[in-house]
């Protein structure tokens, strides 16, 4: 039985609750922030990158200069058919069984536009032959906090013939997005030791997690038998029960469902060497 304590977020003062919650490890879903509150489970770990300290990795700056053609727009929250079938898409591979599934396009509009808190959605299209924005491969609902963006929910194509790394690339571009803006952090949600789809989070450095004594740094050799670790279980071709997903369903019987943001899997990457 997964249990989550959650609040509503409204009034004048959403975004300063919304920026308290945040740095205490809740997340927010629509209109209300959240966080799990199992009875004998402390498994979801808040994790956050640190912006302006972020190293990127030879692997991250390859996937940076592949797809750094991407004309990124920010736009204000607010659904369009077109994010809708790619989140369709998205859905369809990456979580096929999983509990946004079934999400309509009144779902979809809910989730976007029914913010009470400082959002926008990022969308990364192609470049045309002209240089102008074409076909949309990706987009992120972002929430903008006082010490950094907490990235609500990202999807992409699953399926694209000659790019790859799509998802990885939001991540890193909400990383320097906010070390532009002179914001310290960037909120990836929660990670699961053990979870395969959650092990990306754990290849942006600096990596913070929340604990019992507040947020703490991970150190650059736990990180890296993080990451071998990951790397490894990779190699064996560790198998991903089908529906499991970043949403947090199957799995259980829920009280509150919520959705939780992107997780990209597609690339692996060593342990960090001296160069890095």
């Amino acid at each position: 039985m997964e249990r989550k304590v959650f609040t509503e977020l409204k009034g004048p003062h959403a975004d300063s609750l919304n920026d308290a919650l945040g740095r205490i490890g809740f997340r927010r879903s629509q209109t209300v922030a959240y966080r799990p509150s199992c009875a004998n489970c402390r498994a979801c770990i808040s994790v956050r990158v640190a912006a302006k300290d972020f190293r990127p990795s030879s692997t991250q700056r390859r996937n940076a200069r592949r797809n750094g053609d991407l004309i990124a727009t920010e736009c204000r929250p607010w659904a369009t058919n077109e994010q809708y079938e790619l989140l369709r898409r998205y859905l369809g591979v990456r979580h096929p069984g999983g509990g946004m599934a079934s999400m309509d396009e009144v779902d979809f509009a809910d989730m976007v536009e029914h913010t009470p808190v400082s959002s926008f959605l990022v969308e990364y299209r192609e470049p045309t032959e002209s240089g102008e924005p074409g076909r949309l491969v990706g987009a992120c609902l972002t929430d903008r906090q006082s010490d950094g963006f907490s990235m609500i929910y990202s999807f992409y194509d699953p399926d694209h013939d000659s790019r790859s790394g799509i998802g990885n690339y939001i991540i890193l571009d909400h990383i320097r997005r906010a070390a532009e803006e002179d914001l310290p952090f960037v909120y990836l949600g929660y990670w699961v030791e053990g979870s395969a789809r959650m092990q990306y989070k754990i290849r942006y450095r600096p990596l913070e997690r929340l604990g019992p004594d507040g947020w703490e740094r991970l150190s650059a050799d736990e990180q890296d038998g993080m990451i071998a670790a990951a790397v490894a279980a990779e190699k064996l071709g560790t198998p991903v029960p089908d529906g499991s997903g970043k949403d947090g369903t199957p799995g259980g019987q829920h009280q509150y469902c919520v959705s939780e943001e992107s997780d990209e899997s597609e690339e692996t990457e060593e342990p960090a060497s001296a160069e890095q």
